[in-house]
């Protein structure tokens, strides 16, 4: 391939993405003061460049700039359709090879370069300034897709007994693996320290044997390429069995510099364009850049590979890489990290994953027993998750995403460059936004790529930029219209030479600011210039541009515009017509200075289809009632005659009252005017010869008299007032008057038995007084009885002596 290389974004996923919102109106088209096509069209997608000829479009004292404008300003103005100037942008599909079906069971055995994952492969996209051009890309994961490992172990003394696990790993590795791929190659390395002070321990006898007692060390390295990737995993055990381990002085290892040359070093690692697993297994923290300098190491590390014998030689030389670096060389080279850590650096690993996209942390037991099951574990967690990153963009360029994962699940923003959950055969799609919002300084096509990251697959964007118009390729270079050859005549317009200057280029740029050229720019010899409403360009007046498109200055000294006409209703002219030069110029069948009269007499037109029902004149398309009595738009309101009381009577009752016979249909029948009660007669309106009024008097079904006044204001709206209580005349109540009878016939009966006794005490009374008068007068003998006999007896005591 002839591409040019291109270098990546960082990590952050908003480093990829931005967004910019544009306010894309006619106002910004006319505030660029476009001198040409091109530049027209690179301010927004809205603007078009009118090329009509000079003389037919552009109104005297209108710069050339004023053909740039919006698209329907453009129509208004009177520039046809063909004769403007908009060019869209585009998109063709240059490489679209199907996403690959198949199954590991069936079909014959595919090469990695057979597979593919992602499409289309190559796009060419034609930008227009503000235009996105959007396209979809799939992705689906592939079954039986090979897969490299590289094992990367920390053989500090504390790994010792994580080798001896480690050791029987490659068998057991390929064979749990042959379950996901039949294409398995596996690698090992591994790492210590950088060989100098105080990282470790320089005496002869150190650097010979760097354990205590009697253990027996190898010699400490910065990083070893102990086996390629193979597919015989019985030689991975035989060679990592013959590893011994190192020792070195801090608690920190020097594993980035091993990862960086693991990530660089393709050939000698054996990396083929497949799925790339890393496994970084230690029970320690890391080194990084700034670290080197404890050992006077000042060299920033280059990134480069430095592998001499399978050993890396210039761990003295250069510094530990940093984060940053690391991720882009991770990236860059499409390289998953797997980083198989005990449980008490845990925390500093998932900080590190955070940081470096496509990676995962695993727990290692102590001894490294579950290394297998990690593995399998984290591989399965990365292949389940898409993530799209770009490459850096050009200048002014900004991409979108949005994705469509499984299950109907859409992503937006930074959600919308990743799918989760994906398993193998899933197919996910995202949309993908690409805008320009410029043009570059050197119009040349520029190329971008996007890739999942951890794959090797990509797609190839070429970007092309539309910064001139199709009429600009046909222009006539020197042309006699544009004032003997002094500018190019294109897109309707001259584009002056260099020093040339005016509509016309018919001046030279040291002759603008002339006095005698201003003294054509004053109007009847006047001291304004062009009405100080433009600038004298070349003695001719180049009118000013108003924040409103619609808005324009016009004429020879700029004494013209179109918008200071008379208005009616807040409408210039009554929208009835245009105005030019200050002046309205009325449509059809309307005049008036504000093209406010109507000449149309349809509306004056009567139900007895006479006009103003002959009792009035039809004014601009108003009836002018003459005869005082009558009302309304066309004079047959009459709240004055005879029978509008009794008319209104229903509808009055039941919106007041809720009572009488339109009481049910009273909503649908008798909404035709607006209600206003009042508390009493006194409050009611009173005849005024503005608005004559009716007041009337109606009773209902239970004798109740109610009062109202009917009439009819000069908005034809009718108006009832009401006074809100009836006159009812008053109910006898029996209770009462019953209760009144009953007790006045008690209250006689207790009369006449009071009477009747008060007679018949003072008759026994005399009855009693006769008797007893009777009983003194009466004379009777006193003799005794002679048979009478006393009942007492008398004793005396003989003995008795008076004592």
């Amino acid at each position: 391939s002839n591409l040019t290389p291109v270098s990546w974004v960082g990590t952050s996923p908003v480093a990829h993405v931005h967004f910019l919102l544009l306010c894309t109106d006619g106002t910004e088209c006319i505030k660029a003061n476009a001198k040409s096509c091109g530049e027209c069209i690179q301010v927004s997608e809205k603007c078009g460049w009118c090329t009509d000829h000079v003389s037919t479009f552009l109104k005297q004292g209108e710069p050339k700039s004023a053909r740039c404008d919006d698209l329907e300003s453009l129509k208004k103005k009177g520039c046809s359709v063909a004769k403007i100037e908009n060019p869209r942008g585009s998109q063709t599909v240059d490489k679209d090879v199907p996403v690959t079906n198949r199954s590991k069971a069936g079909g014959k055995k595919l090469t990695p370069e057979q597979i593919t994952q992602i499409q289309p492969q190559k796009l060419t996209l034609n930008l227009r300034s503000g235009e996105a051009q959007s396209f979809n890309l799939k992705f689906k994961r592939a079954e039986d897709y090979p897969i490299d490992l590289y094992y990367l172990m920390d053989l500090s003394y504390s790994m010792k007994d994580d080798l001896e696990n480690v050791k029987n790993l490659g068998t057991s590795l390929m064979y749990e693996m042959s379950k996901i791929t039949s294409d398995f190659r596996i690698g090992f390395g591994s790492f210590v320290e950088k060989t100098v002070m105080p990282y470790i321990s320089t005496t002869p006898a150190k650097l010979l044997n760097p354990c205590t007692g009697d253990q027996n060390c190898t010699s400490p390295f910065s990083y070893k390429n102990v086996l390629k990737l193979t597919n015989d995993g019985q030689q991975f055990n035989t060679l990592v069995g013959q590893q011994q381990i190192s020792g070195n002085l801090d608690s920190p290892e020097g594993g980035f510099d091993a990862i960086m040359q693991v990530a660089v070093c393709g050939e000698q690692i054996g990396w083929r364009n497949v799925t790339r697993l890393l496994v970084f297994s230690t029970d320690a923290g890391f080194h990084f850049a700034g670290d080197g300098k404890l050992g006077g190491i000042v060299l920033p590390n280059d990134g480069k590979c430095h592998l001499e014998n399978n050993m890396y030689t210039m761990s003295h030389y250069y510094d530990y890489p940093s984060i940053a670096h690391l991720v882009q060389k991770l990236s860059d080279n499409n390289i998953q990290t797997i980083f198989a850590v005990t449980e008490e650096f845990q925390p500093v690993y998932k900080e590190l994953k955070n940081l470096i996209p496509k990676s995962a942390v695993g727990t290692l037991s102590a001894n490294s027993s579950n290394v297998i099951n990690l593995i399998i574990d984290a591989y399965n967690s990365l292949s389940s998750e898409v993530i799209l990153e770009n490459s850096k963009l050009p200048d002014g360029v900004t991409i979108a995403y949005q994705s469509h994962c499984k299950n109907g699940v859409v992503g937006e923003g930074e959600n919308g460059r990743k799918c989760s959950n994906i398993s193998i055969g899933d197919e996910v799609s995202f949309n993908i936004s690409v805008t320009a919002h410029k043009c570059p300084k050197q119009n040349k096509p520029e190329t971008i790529k996007i890739k999942p990251l951890g794959f090797t697959e990509e797609v190839e964007i070429v970007l092309k930029f539309i910064c001139e118009c199709e009429c600009q390729k046909t222009g006539e270079a020197n042309s006699k219209m544009c004032h003997n050859g002094n500018g190019t005549f294109e897109c309707g317009a001259c584009r002056c030479n260099d020093g040339r200057v005016g509509r016309l280029c018919e001046c030279s740029s040291d002759e603008v600011n002339s006095d005698d050229l201003d003294a054509n720019c004053r109007r009847d010899n006047g001291t304004d210039i062009c009405s100080n409403n433009g600038d004298c360009v070349c003695g001719t007046c180049e009118c000013k541009k108003r924040d409103n498109p619609e808005e324009r200055y016009s004429g020879e000294y700029c004494e013209c515009d179109n918008f200071n006409c008379d208005r009616s209703n807040n409408k210039l002219c009554g929208g009835h017509g245009r105005c030019e030069c200050r002046v309205c110029i009325c449509d059809t069948n309307y005049t008036g200075s504000a093209c406010d009269c109507s000449l149309d007499t349809t509306t004056c037109l009567a139900s007895n289809k006479q006009i103003c029902n002959g009792r009035g004149n039809c004014e601009c398309g108003t009836c002018k009632c003459t005869d005082p009595k009558f009302q309304g738009p066309t004079c047959e309101i009459c709240p004055t005659c005879p029978g509008v009381c009794a008319e209104h009577k229903d509808c009055v009752q039941c919106r007041a009252f809720g009572t009488g016979e339109k009481k049910e249909t009273c909503e649908r029948d008798c909404g035709y005017f607006k209600l206003i009660k009042v508390k009493d007669r006194d409050k009611l309106p009173q005849p005024v010869q503005a608005f004559p009024l009716m007041h009337c008097k109606e009773r209902d079904n239970n004798d109740c008299w109610f009062y109202y006044t009917y009439m009819v204001d000069n908005n034809t709206e009718k108006i009832v007032h009401v006074v809100e209580k009836r006159e009812c005349p008053d109910i006898a109540d029996v209770l009462p008057i019953v209760a009144g009878v009953v007790a006045g016939i008690v209250l006689i009966g207790l009369a006449l038995l009071l009477i009747w006794k008060l007679l018949m005490i003072i008759h026994d009374r005399r009855e009693f007084a006769k008797f007893e008068k009777e009983k003194m007068n009466a004379r009777w003998d006193t003799g005794e009885n002679p048979i009478y006999k006393s009942a007492v007896t008398t004793v005396v005591n003989p003995k008795y002596e008076g004592k």
